[in-house]
């Protein structure tokens, strides 16, 4: 019997699990699983709106409009990850079905454009306002205070934040070991006197738990990624200021590690990239410093 013909065969929900199943067996690091599962979550949600449940019912079109519907609320970068999580999946499905004559949709969908300039990074004004709501007295207030300080010093990625443990950090040294780097690759990051000083204000205050973890939720538990976002939207909302992403944070610790004078390949073993593909953009957003900096200075335009 053709399985193929049984009911429920490109169950779509069935085969997203199954997809993230093979990227465990690959084992592949877990802020890539993170990645997939929240991208193949808008895009389950989105179909289930529409009532389509089946792999069979995708069509092209539909795909089109679902990356359009993502851009209202997504920005580009977003919706391109959104795209290439999706690809990702349906490329899995086509090898697994192993039928010539099946086509995958998303073959006949362009990917979306993204800008070559960086998003503009946190600004530090905000940042300010935000280390003053946090209560350092307090676990929540230290915990908060400290995270802000970590990712602006760190240049971290969120998920690479969530899975520190306490043993990772040198809290005398500065020095951080961040185990879960993208593509399962170690790194060291480091941290300055004030952010140390942070750090070890809420360590005093972290309560005595079975786990590891180095930052904690209310109850205990490791801090996930959208307890940490759900964080910094309360501060933001407390501080009165627009909530900044999370990568802003990171966008902040490239840009202001380039404007005092850091070279690019100290940088990019610090942020963990495996190329200066992505710093060349910042590099780009930094000659604009220059550019603004000589048009404000010319000897000759000031004649």
């Amino acid at each position: 019997m053709d399985f193929r013909k049984s009911a429920g065969f490109d169950d779509l929900s069935r085969w997203i699990d199954a997809f993230i199943l093979d990227r465990k067996s690959q084992d592949l690091a877990q802020g890539t699983l993170y990645f997939y599962r929240a991208k193949l979550k808008l895009f389950t949600n989105y179909a289930s709106e529409n009532s389509i449940t089946r792999i069979s019912q995708l069509t092209p079109d539909f795909i089109r409009a679902y990356l359009i519907d993502l851009s209202h609320s997504h920005n580009p970068g977003g919706v391109h990850a959104a795209y290439r999580a999706l690809k990702s999946f349906l490329t899995f499905f086509e090898d697994e079905l192993g039928d010539e004559n099946y086509l995958n949709p998303i073959r006949n969908v362009k990917a979306p454009k993204v800008s070559v300039h960086p998003l503009e990074p946190v600004p530090l004004e905000i940042v300010s306002k935000l280390l003053k709501v946090c209560d350092a007295s307090s676990f929540c207030g230290a915990r908060d205070h400290a995270i802000i300080l970590f990712l602006l010093d760190t240049g971290l990625r969120a998920s690479e934040l969530c899975s520190l443990d306490v043993d990772d950090l040198d809290v005398v040294g500065g020095s951080v070991l961040v185990r879960s780097g993208k593509g399962g690759k170690p790194r060291i990051a480091l941290i300055g006197k004030r952010t140390r000083k942070a750090v070890r204000s809420y360590l005093l205050l972290r309560p005595e738990v079975l786990t590891d973890a180095l930052w904690l939720t209310d109850d205990g538990d490791r801090l996930s990624y959208w307890s940490l976002n759900l964080m910094l939207k309360r501060r933001a909302k407390q501080a009165g200021v627009p909530k900044p992403e999370l990568h802003d944070f990171r966008r902040a610790f490239a840009l202001s590690c380039l404007r005092s004078g850091m070279d690019v390949y100290s940088l990019q073993r610090l942020m963990g990239h495996s190329d200066l593909s992505v710093l060349r953009r910042y590099l780009a957003q930094t000659d604009d410093d220059l550019k603004t900096a000589h048009a404000k200075a010319s000897p000759v335009d000031n004649l």
